[in-house]
Order: C-alpha cells, then structure tokens, then sequence
C-alpha cells in the first residue's frame, strides 16, 4: 500500500432495476451513483431498503443472469492518460456481459454487512486470512508480509495476527474483514455497516482509515442505516426506500428536511450518544432470589497455558426479576463468552451459574434453554428452519402444546415479522433475520433474556421493536441482560451498566 495511488478510478452506477430470481418486485429500480476518486458518498436507508443488494451489485458479488435480472450500465472510469474501460451495459438478456469476480476486486474492495463472508474460512490465523488474497494473485512473499503489516496495523490487528479468526470478536471480525478489502488496495472501497460491532477504539481506528484512503484518492461508498459521524462526513449522500431512491444532495440539506423520516435510517447524533440515565432500578421484593445470578465465575479457553490470563476471573453479578442490565466494554473483553456461560454453552473453570436460584451445573443445555433464550451476536447461527415460522415453532409444541401455535404468532407479531410467515429466513434483511431470532426467544417467554448486540443491522423501526419486546419482557418479570457497544441505546432502556474490561465485571 502505498502513500499514494497509482490508478484513480470512478464508479458509475445507473440501476434500472434489479430482480432476484423468483421475485416479482425489483429489490432496486432507478438507482444512480457516481464515486469519484477521494470522496466518501453515503448511502442510507432503513431495513429490506436496497442497500446491500446495492453495494453487493457495486462489489462485484451480484450478477445479472447468474443471480437475478439486471438492467442498467456499471463502469469502471480510470482518470488520468489511461485508457477508458469500457462501461458494462445490461439489458437482462442472455447476451448480457459477464463480470470477472477476480478482475473486479482488483479495483473495487467490498465489505458486506456480515463481515464472516469476507473470510475464506480456510486459514487458521488472522495473518494468513490478510495475505490469503495477495497469495492468490501471486504477491512476492517480502511484499506480501509488508503488506500484511501494515494492514494490520491500520486495523488494529497487529497484536492478533497469531490468533485464529473464528475465535475473535464481532468488532475484530469487522476489522479483519476491512483489513481483507484493503491489502490490494483497491481504488474503491465499498462499505457496508463498516462501524457495527464496534467499541469506541475500533470505531475511531476504522473513521482513521477511512479518512487516510480518501487522502490517497480511493473513492468510497458507505452503506448506513445511521446518520453517524462517518456519514456526516461524506460530501454526497443518496436515501434508499424500498428499493427506490427517494432522496439525493448534501448532507445538510437531507437532515433539514423530512425525506428521512419515515425510510427507517436512525438519525444521530454526530457527537456520539447523550449522557441519558439510566432507568431507576426495580426493588426486589422481600423473599425474592435473582433471576441470574453468577458467583466467582472464571473462564479461560487456554486450560493448558497456566500463564495465560483468564478471560472472566472471579466475576460475580445478580440479576433481578423486572430488572435490565446492559454489558458493555471493549471489543475481545468476553462479553459474548459471558453469555454462553449464562445457558451452560461454555462450563466454567471455577464458580457457580444460577438461574432463579438454582445451579445449572449438569443441566442440559436444552433444558436450561426454556428458562434462559440466547440470542447470538450472529442471528445465522440460530436459523435453520425452511420458513419463518417454522423457525418460531421449531420445538415449541413440545414445551407448549397446543399453545404453540399462537405463542408463535404473538412473537412474530411483536417483532413485526407477522406476515413474513411463509419467507424462507434467509431471504430476510440482516435486520429481518435478527428480530426473527429475537422471535424464537420470545415465543417461549424465558425467566431471563440475554441478548448480544441485539441493535445491529436494525433501523430505525426495528429499535422501536427491539425496544418494546425489552419493556414487555421486563414487565412480565423477566430479567434482561444485553452485550452492547450502543451506549445511547444502553442508557435509554437500561436500569443498570455494568462494563467488562480486563477480565473483570465492573458497576455491578
């Protein structure tokens, strides 16, 4: 990578319309965008909006014929005395030319939403995963490793290149994923939630490098749906509404009208989250035992390494009937290590897990799992089922019987998923996809809920979902403890903030 671009290059779109196979509706229709050489142009827009089916088009991971019908022009604009590429011109015909992945990503680095799909799932270290696509086109080996370097530097990897990536977090996972797109230095970057996941050291690690390609001359497309400080900071921003753009110009002037309203994008503010308190705390009434309650609980993965810290050391933490507790602390600080002990997912080295009062040490984990619903940090991992509501149903008839059936549909109503019943999940947005895990714990109306960034890939609607199931879980009696890097969030809904930082659960 080299402190100044040798090829600048323009990305000019002009989507007609874009159909998925099978589908009646186009998932984009008259959509244009133009991403010139050191500028950062923003795209936002609410769940199920277009957005990543756009930046997937833009990528090169989408294409006419194979994926969908498309129609429309992509083009590849070098500046200088180069000689123009021809632009790419689609007419949703057999004819249609063919987009070369690999050429395609030698000028255009994409990041999608799910930073696990970057990965090739092959290697076993960090350091391999970044150097896996300059292997592929034949990297000289010391400019390979220089390379490498120095992305993981910008990433703020340099002291994880030895680990493996399926053990880091959802906030190293993104940077690692960033990392990959930039180690070819691409002259556009295409983005997609670049800053979920992650704590406030990532965030600003990623704006950094951001602001450093822009310098350099790398054109960037960001895809939000948050008016957060990088989007603010982009020159152009283009609204996206069911598939449609809706909205177009300044920053300034969008903000100051009213087009953002009701697209679903969250609108916050630049200076990060305001200092709102947190809920008064429930009183636990006379008699009453927490609804989780951990005692001196340890936990390493590295059992063989005596010198090593531990991950969790004696941590302890009560969690009241009605009462919401929300985790915070840095990206790799155990928080998700945390949950899986709650449900016996994880077994800890030393100490004691209870719920309402008693230990679940031995237990199954499926019969832990009708006190306790876990909501993963990666909404894929809980989804198998053929249909949405098979997915809600999936073993509920055995715990309810002939309940089940309406518990189903009550869950699904209450993440706004009631009529997406027949939808196979992975046809849903990234925001469809995690309240409908939410649903599946829902349905079976748990003694505690312990949810894991429970507000990422969510709009502006799908907060109001997420936050409404909270208020009603906790009114029932429920206890809810939630993993966030969304303090604002937090503070909102919270009666508590406890942060682990270190190994160690601190406000407790």
């Amino acid at each position: 990578m080299n402190s100044h671009k040798p090829d600048a290059v323009t990305l000019r779109a002009a989507i007609e319309s874009f159909a998925f196979h099978g589908d009646s509706r186009p998932a984009l229709q008259g959509v244009d965008i133009v991403a010139a050489p050191g500028t950062l142009t923003a795209v936002l827009g609410g769940s199920g909006s277009g957005k990543s089916t756009l930046g997937r088009l833009l990528g090169g991971w989408l294409a006419g014929g194979r994926d969908g019908t498309l129609k429309g022009r992509l083009q590849l604009e070098p500046g200088g005395q180069q000689e123009a590429w021809q632009p790419l011109v689609f007419a949703g015909a057999d004819t249609d030319p063919q987009i070369d992945p690999a050429a395609w990503a030698e000028q255009v680095g994409y990041v999608p939403q799910d930073p696990a799909a970057m990965l090739s799932a092959v290697r076993a270290t960090v350091e391999e995963e970044l150097a896996f696509g300059l292997e592929n086109r034949g990297t000289e080996r010391a400019e390979m490793v220089r390379i490498v370097a120095e992305a993981a530097r910008r990433t703020g990897l340099a002291g994880l290149l030895e680990r493996d990536p399926a053990t880091l977090s959802g906030g190293e996972l993104r940077r690692l994923a960033v990392g990959c797109a930039i180690v070819a230095d691409p002259a556009v970057l295409v983005l997609d939630e670049p800053l979920a996941s992650l704590d406030v050291d990532g965030t600003r690690t990623v704006t950094e490098l951001v602001t450093a390609e822009l310098a350099r001359g790398t054109a960037v497309v960001l895809l939000s749906q948050s008016t957060d400080a990088l989007a603010r900071s982009a020159e152009h921003w283009l609204v996206l509404d069911g598939g449609a753009a809706t909205a177009a110009g300044p920053p300034d002037r969008l903000l100051a009208g009213e087009e953002l309203a009701s697209s679903g994008v969250v609108v916050s503010e630049p200076s990060g989250p305001h200092p709102v308190q947190a809920q008064p705390r429930p009183c636990p009434a006379p008699g009453d035992v927490p609804a989780l309650k951990l005692e001196g609980v340890s936990f390493g993965f590295d059992t063989k390494n005596p010198g090593r810290p531990l991950l969790l050391e004696n941590v302890d933490l009560d969690v009241w009937p009605g009462e919401i507790v929300a985790v915070t602390g840095p990206n790799g600080a155990g928080k998700s290590t945390l949950l899986r002990l709650f449900n016996g997912l994880l077994k800890p080295l030393r100490g004691e897990v209870r719920i309402g009062g008693e230990a679940i040490a031995g237990v199954p984990t499926g019969i832990i799992a009708r006190r306790l619903g876990l909501l993963f940090q990666h909404p894929h991992d809980q989804l198998f089922e053929r249909t949405v509501l098979r997915e809600v149903l999936f073993g509920l008839d055995r715990v309810f019987g002939d309940e089940a059936p309406g518990r189903a549909a009550d869950a699904l109503a209450a993440v706004g998923l009631g009529a997406a019943g027949s939808a196979h999940p992975h046809e849903l947005s990234g925001s469809g996809q995690r309240l409908l895990a939410l649903a599946t714990v829902l349905a079976r109306e748990p003694e505690v809920l312990a949810l894991d960034e429970p507000t990422v890939a969510l709009d502006a609607h799908g907060l109001k979902r997420l936050s409404a199931t909270m208020t009603a879980a906790a009114g029932r009696g429920a206890a809810v403890v939630l993993v966030t890097h969304d303090l604002a969030f937090a503070r909102a809904h919270a009666h508590r903030l406890v942060e682990l930082r270190d190994g160690v659960l601190a406000g407790r």
